[in-house]
């Protein structure tokens, strides 16, 4: 199962619970204090998982490790091809 199923099989089921108790079936009746928490709970959630992404963003950003081995290859690359471009007649 896939990182995402997961995420959608997760997601479906809060999403049908909630459901199920915003639309109250006949047995079911939640108090009004409830009723109105239960009803911008999605936003609150979504706000929520917004605010979690950044923060996972900015740290890996902030965490992200140098390879200054791929960039000095990397450098050298550049240059011969260059070189192989100044030899075919490109100036630059």
């Amino acid at each position: 199962m896939t990182k995402l199923t997961q995420w959608l099989c997760g997601l479906a089921l809060l999403g049908s619970a909630w459901a199920a108790l915003t639309l109250a079936p006949p047995g079911l009746r939640l108090p009004a204090p409830y009723q109105q928490a239960l009803l911008p709970l999605p936003v609150y959630l979504l706000v929520a998982f917004g605010c979690y992404s950044l923060a996972t963003v900015g740290y890996r950003l902030a965490t992200f490790n140098d390879c200054e081995e791929a960039a000095a290859e990397l450098q050298e690359h550049i240059s011969a091809a260059r070189e192989d471009l100044r030899r075919r007649g490109l100036r630059f």
